[in-house]
This record gives structure tokens, C-alpha cells and sequence, in this order.
């Protein structure tokens, strides 16, 4: 940063129209000095904490617990707050009413006698966690961070020491009217979700916040309205977001996943998908068919759907999967180039052997049922199928709950984002076997690295942006579906999805879905270093930063590989993977100090939560720690603000050379 005194008139004339406009926001000495103080005193604060997830696949409760509990970072700031001067109970106590306020408060005016000693005592101490996690941000930060109605009340608590006696007794004169008032509920609550807000700065989502579990619109809600987060799109994303757009196969997926899972309410209730004309048409087809098959995954213990229910979402399953084996067909037949050719199974049924011929090989089928696919044409939508397509294309693309989601998605999401010398992106980085970066030709003009993401995400943008009927927009729209299952997908990468092998054929090795080389050779901290380089990622600890591929804790696996370079935190958020991993995901966590890995056990429910304080069980591994605590000067945004401060010394020069004239208020 150029030093105020060898700021000359030269400098400031080669930017003379820009610090005219910069003159409009401050428009005097004092208004540009008192800037660049207050830019000086934030660089020097210690950075915000930034908390990465990945995989959510829609657990809306794990998720949002996570969230109120910042991964245990309020647990641990408790700690260190009250020490031994709490009980543990009491610590678990305050720590269950900062997640939870409204649910808390009430658990305790059941059984509280004493309530306003208890009203004392918690309000005290939520101010003092308040303090704390305060500390490290501005007062104008932490100003607009709070709720209106007690925005004053809060600032005079936060900034008053409660060491200086006189201080003291402002704060309990305070702290007494609140209660006899009769505002202390309300205060609690604004305090508690204030101490949520503060303890994380910046949430970042490595994808995949669809499918699966039973709310990822619930997630979309809470996100919509989180004060401060970034998305990195994974596959199961760009398939709603594929859907959104209109494209009919990857409506079909959606709606197959949704049946798999007996996530029906997601569809229905969540984004108002009328599935009526799909159910009809399931039971009328499939009248006779027990659809063995294609029953949902479901829990058991907490299933309340009955046998007819079940039934019927195993007839729409299938239903559903024949009606996307055939649009695909259409894809892979307009697009030579995606090289999908042997995901179309159809034609290679022998409907007299009941078999189907897979890599020139034979396979028996377990179910030989298939009344609405035609020998002759097997890729030939019925005129029932072709009425359920456009259906169910008009619910998505008319659905508001789930265009508002798409407008989050993309406001906030991309393909990758470099963050503080991290760089964040869902799954893959396609490489060649050597090791080098894989080029992918899109549209005749081939990609790799950090353009091939950039190219990626123009194309996502296009699909369902663009309101012309251009080529480019239709080859976007197809390549939605191919991004989702396609062998050279950044957010896939594997040589095939088996989707048909796994509900038909029984010999598992027709299953297997080999990985790309990405996922071979990342563990090599040289590859990393190589993929940080191609997209200018540069400081003394950098990192690659991951989800998608379950971490299998259960057998061993570590989630940071590469000497530390990489780091993949999904460790299995979805209840569907736990029995694979043994764990219930990771969380990560990137405070002034360095990295912390927060491994979870499964979640039981917000209701335990409440009533028993019973947080999710995690273990924190420090991954990295710095013996200098980070400062915002040290962050992307530091750099930034060092850049505002250089202009504005510009425009204090030029006020003070007569250059640029001060403006009357």
C-alpha cells in the first residue's frame, strides 16, 4: 500500500474520474479520514469464522442443528466463558436454550418455580456469551447484526463492563426492567439467535442439498434467509436445478429419487408437484405388478405410510423409471458427443429370454415386467407416458416455491469459489492418468481446469436463463442431464451411473461405477498443488476443500489427505449412508486460529435436543493451527479493504492538493 505522502499529483490525475465518484460517497476531508480510520481498525480485528458443509441431502434437522450449534464452536465458547463456575448441566442447559429459544423457554416456565431468578441469572450469562462472540467484529457490524426492536438495549449491554460497579448496576437496572416488563422471552430469543449469527461469519455449502432426505426444501428455506453463505453446486442440485429449467429427464430423476427415498411430501407439499396423474397412471399399469423391486427406502421405525401407501409409491417408482430410461434415450441419440450409447438398455432386452445383453455380455433379469415399453420401438413414449411428461414438465417449471429456491441457488451458488486460499468445489477435477488436466470439448471447443468450470456454469446459467430458443440453449438444457450423469461431468465423473443395472440385473459387477482419476490421485499432494496453481490459489496454507464422495470412517479412511493439501468432508449426512460410513458427516471449521474437523455421530431429533439437551456427539480433530492469529488483514477480504483504503487516500490527497473539491453538506 503506497504510503499518503507519495501519493503525487501525477497518481491522482490518472485516476481523477473514478475519485470524482468516489467523492459523491465521501464528500469531505473529515468523511474520507473517518473511512479510512475505520478501515485501518477492522483490517486488525481477527478474521470471521467460516464453517463449511457439504452433502446435506436434504437432513434438514442434523442440518439445521449444525448450524445452531456452529459445529460446537458455541459449546466451546461456553466453556471457555463459565470454565468451572457452571456445572456441566447448567453449561449443556445454556448451550440447549441458545440453539433452541422459543422450544427451551417453554420447557422451563413448565418446571421453573423460581422464574425470575432464573430470568437474572440466564440473562447475565447469554450477555456475556453475547460479549464474547461479539468481540471480533466492528460495532457497526455487530449494529446491524441486531434485531430493531432492541438494538439499543443490546449495543448498551454488549459495550458496558460489568467489572466497574457503577456499570454493574446499570446492567441489572436494565436486566430487571426487561423482566418486569415482561420482555424478557422475546430479549432471550433475539439475544440467542444473535449469539448464532456472530459465532459464524460466512457458511459455505459444498453441494448436494437435494434428494434423499425428507426436507431439502426446508434447507433452501433456511438458506434463503441466512445472513451470510455461498453454494458450490453439486450433481443432485444441478438435477433440481436441471428440472427447474425444464429439461424432462431430469424431472424423471427427480421424481425417481423422490420414490426411492418415500420422499413424496418433498414434491408435494414442499414445491406443490401435483403427482396425481403419475399415481393414476402408476396403479393402472402396474395393477398385477407387485413392483418387488422398486419398494422405498424408508425407516422403518419412524415410517407412519401404510402397506397401500407403500404399494403405490413403489408402482410410481417404477412407473417413473421406465418413463426416464426412454427420455434419455432422446439425449443420448441428439448428443453422439456425450458418448452415453451404453446407458440406453432398452433395445438389448430379450423379451423372450428375459435377459439383457450389457458389454456384449448376458445377464438374467429380476423383473421381466415391462407393459408399456414396445419390443420394436422400446424408446417410444406411450401417449398415457408422453400426457404424464408434459404434466409433470409444466408442475416443475410453474412450481414459485421451487423458482424461488432456484433464484437463491444461483444468486449465491457456482461451480467453485477461491476463498481465503481455499478452493471449494462439490466433486471432481477431471484428470488424465498421468495426472494432467483433462480437456473436455463443449460445443467443439475443449476445457480444462478452472475454464471447463467456468464454461460449466455459463452453460447451467443459459439453461435456464435464456428465454430463446438458440442451439446453445438447447445443447445447455441436455447438458443439465449430462452434468448429472455424464463420465466427464466435473460434479460426477464416473464412467456410468448404473441406474438400470441396479434395479435389474442381480451380478454386482455390472453395478460398479468406476471413479475418474481425480479420485485416484488426489490423495497426491503434488496433484493438489497442481489443481491449487491452475486456479491462483497462493498463500502459505492453502487447501482443496470437497464433499461428495462418502468418507468411509467405519473402515478406516481419513478425510484429509495429501499431506493436509485436501480435505473432503462428507462424511455422510444422509441417514442413507451412515451403515456405509459409520459416522453421520463432517463439518469443518476455519477460525482466526487455524482448521478444526468436527466428525459427528448420527442425530437423533430436535425434540431430544430440547428436552434432554442432547447434542449431536462430535469429535473435533485440529487440523491445522497458526501460531499467529489471522486478522482480517490476512483474508480476501483485507486485500479488498486495503484497496478501498488506497483510494481513499487518493481522494484525501487530491481534497488536500485542491484537485478535487470538498463538497458541501
Amino acid at each position: 500500500m503506497k504510503p499518503y505522502n507519495q501519493i503525487t499529483a501525477e497518481i491522482i490525475q490518472e485516476d481523477m474520474r473514478y475519485l470524482e465518484l468516489l467523492s459523491h460517497s465521501f464528500p469531505t476531508i473529515a468523511a474520507a479520514s473517518t473511512e479510512i480510520i475505520n478501515l485501518e481498525a477492522i483490517l486488525n480485528l481477527p478474521k470471521g469464522t467460516e464453517h463449511f458443509l457439504a452433502d446435506l441431502h436434504g437432513e434438514y434437522e442434523a442440518f439445521q442443528h449444525v448450524l445452531r450449534n456452529a459445529s460446537g464452536a458455541i459449546k466451546r465458547k461456553v466453556n471457555e466463558i463459565f470454565g468451572n463456575t457452571l456445572r456441566e448441566a447448567e453449561k449443556k442447559e445454556l448451550c440447549t436454550l441458545i440453539y433452541y429459544p422459543e422450544q427451551k423457554l417453554q420447557l422451563v416456565k413448565e418446571t421453573e418455580n423460581e422464574l425470575e431468578d432464573w430470568y437474572v441469572i440466564t440473562l447475565n450469562q447469554l450477555v456475556k456469551v453475547c460479549q464474547n462472540v461479539s468481540s471480533k467484529y466492528t460495532r457497526s457490524k455487530v449494529r446491524k447484526a441486531l434485531p430493531e426492536e432492541f438494538s439499543y438495549i443490546i449495543q448498551e449491554l454488549l459495550h458496558e463492563s460489568s467489572m466497574d460497579p457503577n456499570k454493574q448496576a446499570y446492567i441489572n437496572v436494565i436486566i430487571s426492567t426487561i423482566i418486569d416488563t415482561h420482555r424478557a422471552d422475546d430479549f432471550i430469543v433475539a439475544l440467542c439467535n444473535l449469539i448464532q449469527r456472530l459465532t459464524i461469519d460466512t457458511l459455505h455449502i459444498l453441494g448436494d442439498i437435494f434428494d434423499r432426505g425428507p426436507g431439502p426444501h426446508i434447507i433452501m428455506d433456511t438458506l434463503c434467509d441466512y445472513h451470510n453463505f455461498d453454494i458450490q453446486w453439486g450433481n443432485h442440485d444441478i438435477l433440481w436445478m436441471g428440472a427447474a429449467s425444464g429439461n424432462d429427464c431430469s424431472i424423471a430423476n427427480v421424481l425417481r429419487l423422490a420414490m426411492r427415498y418415500g420422499n413424496l411430501s418433498v414434491l408435494e407439499d414442499g414445491y406443490g408437484i401435483n403427482l396425481l396423474p403419475l399415481a393414476t397412471f402408476a396403479m393402472e399399469t402396474y395393477a398385477n405388478d407387485p413392483c418387488t423391486l422398486f419398494g422405498p427406502r424408508i425407516d422403518e421405525a419412524t415410517n407412519t405410510d401404510n402397506q397401500k401407501t407403500i404399494r403405490l409409491i413403489a408402482q410410481m417408482h417404477k412407473a417413473i423409471s421406465i418413463i426416464q430410461f426412454k427420455l434419455e434415450a432422446g439425449i443420448i441419440r441428439r448428443r453422439p458427443e456425450f458418448e452415453m450409447e451404453g446407458r440406453m438398455l432398452l433395445h438389448r432386452i430379450d423379451f423372450d429370454k428375459h435377459t439383457v445383453r450389457i458389454d456384449g455380455k448376458e445377464y438374467p433379469l429380476r423383473d421381466t415386467f415391462f407393459p408399456t415399453v414396445d419390443p420394436k420401438d422400446p424408446y417410444r413414449l406411450s401417449a398415457e407416458e408422453q400426457d404424464i411428461v408434459q404434466k409433470l414438465h409444466n408442475s416443475f417449471v410453474g412450481s414459485e416455491k421451487l423458482r424461488k429456491h432456484m433464484k437463491c441457488l444461483f444468486r449465491y451458488g457456482c461451480m467453485y469459489n477461491v476463498c481465503n486460499s481455499n478452493l471449494l468445489f462439490h466433486a471432481s477435477m477431471p484428470l488424465n492418468a498421468d495426472g494432467t488436466l483433462k480437456e473436455i470439448e463443449i460445443l467443439g471447443k475443449k476445457y480444462k481446469g478452472q475454464s471447463l468450470l467456468k464454461r460449466v456454469g455459463q452453460l447451467i446459467r443459459t439453461a435456464y436463463f435464456d428465454e430463446n430458443d438458440s442451439p446453445e440453449k438447447a445443447f445447455a438444457l441436455d447438458y443439465m442431464w449430462y452434468l448429472w450423469c455424464g463420465k466427464d461431468s466435473p460434479a460426477f465423473d464416473k464412467d456410468k451411473m448404473a441406474t438400470f443395472e441396479r434395479y435389474f440385473v442381480s451380478d454386482k459387477e455390472t453395478h460398479v461405477e468406476t471413479k475418474g482419476y481425480y479420485y485416484q490421485l488426489r490423495d497426491r499432494e503434488d496433484i493438489c498443488d497442481m489443481i491449487l496453481d491452475e486456479f491462483g490459489v497462493e498463500g502459505e496454507h492453502r487447501h482443496i476443500i470437497n464433499g461428495h464422495v462418502p468418507v468411509k470412517a467405519v473402515k478406516g479412511e481419513k478425510p484429509i489427505k495429501a499431506n493436509g493439501k485436501l480435505m473432503v468432508i462428507d462424511g455422510g449426512f444422509s441417514k442413507a449412508y451412515q451403515p456405509e460410513t459409520g459416522i453421520a458427516g463432517y463439518t469443518l471449521v476455519y477460525h482466526s486460529r487455524g482448521f478444526q474437523l468436527v466428525q459427528h455421530e448420527p442425530f437423533t431429533s430436535t425434540q431430544r435436543a430440547i428436552e434432554e439437551g442432547l447434542d449431536i456427539k462430535s469429535t473435533t480433530q485440529i487440523v491445522e493451527m497458526s501460531a499467529k492469529r489471522m486478522m482480517v488483514k490476512d483474508t480476501d477480504k483485507g486485500k479488498e479493504l486495503e484497496v478501498q483504503i488506497e483510494d481513499l487516500k487518493k481522494l484525501l490527497a487530491g481534497y488536500r492538493t485542491g484537485l478535487i473539491k470538498e463538497k458541501a453538506d
